[in-house]
């Protein structure tokens, strides 16, 4: 193994958070999750991790992690960004309460954990930052605008950091999943569903709720070990994809013409 390492992750007691921190525990690292339900990081806890309560809307719940961890290990080596969520619907039919709560949590919650990590980095001349993104930050699905748009804006943040930050040593790291089966599915038909599962958009919402609820995936532990492999490793790559599609449909959409991405997306839903 590398060198033991102290790693923080947010969103760490379900699906991708937790299989990553539990990952990383039992290779040895020192791993603090956090997340809101503490109670459900159990299974971090019994392969030698510590859990946090964390909270990505609430700035001293995340301030306060921050320190417990810095204060805990003199040191942060790697900050996992996993907290996060996918809210779809029509643009028109989402509440903007919810849009604002999905912007809040998947953009606002993720640079604000950058901001707080960055000076004990600097400070230690190095570490590095990987924030976990998704193969929607390439592709786009309908009823998912929202969301999506989350997500580009986390490769665009991370991509323009790297040049900030490498002066000091510290790595940007970005790993976005493919379809994963973590519960996410489920989350994206009941909120589409509500928001849009009756009125206009009615139609396009029953294709994509079914469409979700056969989805399937692979097991987040494809992502977990990917994560470990950026953490482990010396000089990290910029972008590491996995997962069910991860790699072919990112493929696709940046080198087709929009039309023929557009087509693939019909063919997807029809």
């Amino acid at each position: 193994m590398s060198r033991q390492k102290v790693v923080l992750i947010t969103g760490a007691s379900s699906g991708i958070g937790l299989a990553a921190a539990v990952e990383l525990a039992r290779a040895g690292h020192r791993v603090y999750g956090g997340a809101r339900r503490t109670a459900e990081m159990t299974p971090l806890v019994e392969a030698g991790g510590q859990a946090l309560a964390l909270d990505v809307t609430d700035d001293a719940s995340m301030t306060r992690a921050v320190a417990a961890v810095h204060e805990a290990e003199g040191r942060i080596d790697v900050l996992v960004n996993n907290a996060g969520y996918g809210s779809y619907g029509a643009v028109e039919d989402v509440p903007m309460e919810e849009a604002r709560h999905q912007i809040e949590v998947n953009i606002f919650g993720l640079a604000r954990m950058n901001q707080l990590v960055l000076p004990h980095m600097r400070a230690q001349d190095g570490g590095t930052i990987i924030n976990i993104s998704s193969m929607g930050g390439t592709i786009w699905t309908p009823l998912g605008a929202w969301y999506h748009g989350t997500k580009w804006f986390v490769e665009g943040f991370t991509n323009a950091m790297r040049f900030e930050v490498a002066p000091f040593g510290i790595s940007m790291v970005l790993v976005a999943p493919g379809g994963i089966d973590t519960g996410f599915n489920g989350i994206i038909r009941e909120k589409m569903l509500r928001a849009s599962g009756k009125g206009a958009y009615a139609p396009a919402a029953e294709k994509m709720a079914g469409l979700a609820g056969n989805a399937g995936g692979s097991d987040p532990k494809v992502i977990a070990e990917l994560i470990r492999a950026a953490v482990e490793a010396k000089k990290p790559r910029p972008m590491y994809r996995g997962g069910q599609y991860g790699k072919l449909l990112p493929f696709l959409f940046r080198h087709l013409p929009y039309r023929m991405s557009d087509g693939i997306v019909r063919a997807m839903v029809k």
